[in-house]
């Protein structure tokens, strides 16, 4: 006969058993964890409440972003379990304008500059007004938009641009051989500045994680491409409603491409550069 077993007093069953107390964490912005059961790694991007309960959302190295319950155990910290909770309303260091500029508490809007900064729809200026909006206030820069570049050396003559009234012009689809790539080097004003990002349209310009799809979807030549996106993602054939959807996915400069934020930011620097 073998050496006997020996067995603990204790016979409560395992999951019956009180677990360890684990550290609660507030989820601030920019805290990296781990969620458990996916392994998803990811920078805290913003905490919310939802019909179902608070979520937060991470973002990994790659721009991906996925969105999580803030259940109890579920995030790994420098490999250790915690549980993030909401982080208290007030701020944990300075707060931030969506483009990620220091806020200005109290700051009165200046008057508005002579420059100006031109974009080509409504869509692109609902964009900047939404992630730059309190640092043009601050600037003085009023943004308009043009319904189309096709004219655009007239536009410029007629605004009569000067060393104290710049003018800045942001164009989709800005790449080699491109209609508007001809356009843009047809004005050589040294006043004037002309970049742009390479999309077809700036609905393009949205992560589209932050938009909850997997990807944009590509749009055969010759259809309407806002229309066709509609289309190939299932969504109602109205861009009108199809671009608030887009819109309310962006919350800072953190949700669009790089190629737009350098750009939107070299006009900025343009037309208040002294």
């Amino acid at each position: 006969m073998g050496p006997m077993r020996s067995y603990s007093p204790d016979l409560t069953p395992p999951w019956k058993k009180k677990q360890a107390p684990v550290p609660e964490v507030p989820a601030e912005v920019d805290l990296v964890v781990e969620e458990v059961s996916t392994g998803f790694c990811g920078a805290v991007i913003r905490c919310e409440k939802t019909a179902e309960g608070p979520t937060v959302t991470l973002e990994d190295r790659f721009g991906k972003h996925r969105v999580f319950p803030l259940a109890p155990r579920g995030f790994l910290l420098e490999g250790k379990v915690v549980t993030l909770v909401r982080p208290s309303s007030a701020p944990a260091g300075p707060a931030r304008t969506a483009s990620g500029s220091l806020a200005v508490p109290g700051a009165r809007a200046r008057v508005a500059r002579a420059g100006r900064i031109y974009v080509e729809g409504r869509h692109d200026a609902e964009l900047v007004e939404r992630v730059w909006g309190d640092d043009l206030r601050i600037e003085g820069v009023v943004v308009e938009y043009l319904e189309g570049i096709d004219d655009l050396p007239a536009i410029v003559a007629e605004f009569a641009p000067g060393p104290d009234a710049r003018l800045g012009v942001l164009v989709d689809h800005l790449v080699p051989g491109s209609k508007e790539s001809r356009i843009a080097a047809s004005v050589t004003h040294p006043d004037v500045l002309v970049v742009g990002h390479p999309y077809i349209d700036v609905w393009e310009a949205v992560k589209p994680a932050s938009v909850g799809i997997a990807g944009w979807p590509v749009v055969p030549r010759g259809q309407d491409w806002k229309t066709g996106v509609c289309r190939a993602l299932g969504w109602p054939e109205n861009t009108g409603a199809a671009w608030q959807r887009i819109l309310s996915g962006v919350r800072s400069y953190k949700d669009l491409d790089p190629s737009l934020l350098g750009s939107v930011e070299h006009l900025i620097d343009f037309v208040t550069a002294p």
